[in-house]
């Protein structure tokens, strides 16, 4: 008896999903060591597409998750379930490795700073504010080991107007975060997280 078409198409579909299956299953999410792990505090999530929650881990290189984090996916969303909706916070991500962890002389590299994000939009995963610095992809050097991506959240001190200083905002690389912290008056961070990865291609 001769079996339909479509068969043989369902069939081979059915084979591809499998194969799909098993390459994911495969992808395991390696935990931050002891010592990195200090750093995460207050379960600050950080979800990129696929990969969901990244806090506190390494990225995998399966299914090309470290070429997508540094050359596809936009900012991610970040979400605080203990955000005070009645409160403003600060947003900040930086690499402290740059050019490398065994070499960081332009550490911090800023990727990230927004300000005003509302209580209620964090919650949500929606860190809505005033953008000081547009989200830059992480894209560690080639051949400078594994990069820490690091978020912090503060609160925001009633509605004073929080800046970058021109003239030492104008490279990314080598900011004096400490300095921002003190003269914005952000105090001690209430929630911190960070991944790890490196070049893709290495």
């Amino acid at each position: 008896m001769k079996l339909p078409i479509i068969y043989f198409l369902a069939a081979g579909l059915m084979g591809v999903g499998v194969q799909v299956a098993a390459q994911r299953e495969e992808c395991l999410f390696e935990r931050l060591n002891e010592k990195d792990a200090q750093f995460c505090r207050g379960d600050l999530e950080v979800l990129y597409p696929e990969l969901g929650d990244v806090g506190c881990t390494f990225i995998p290189k399966c299914n090309q998750y470290r070429q997508q984090i540094s050359t596809e996916w936009t900012s991610p969303d970040i979400r605080y379930h203990q955000a005070d909706e009645g409160k403003k916070y600060v947003l900040i991500m930086v690499d402290p490795d740059a050019p490398s962890r065994a070499n960081p002389e332009y550490r911090f590299w800023r990727h990230w700073v927004v300000v005003g994000i509302r209580g209620a939009d964090l919650k949500k995963g929606n860190p809505k504010g005033r953008v000081l610095t547009d989200y830059r992809r992480p894209t560690p050097p080639p051949n400078s080991g594994y990069h820490r991506y690091q978020f912090l959240l503060y609160e925001q001190p009633g509605d004073e107007t929080i800046y970058l200083n021109p003239e030492k905002s104008a490279s990314l690389g080598s900011w004096d975060m400490e300095n921002f912290v003190d003269y914005s008056h952000l105090g001690t961070p209430v929630a911190s997280t960070q991944f790890i990865t490196k070049n893709y291609n290495n």
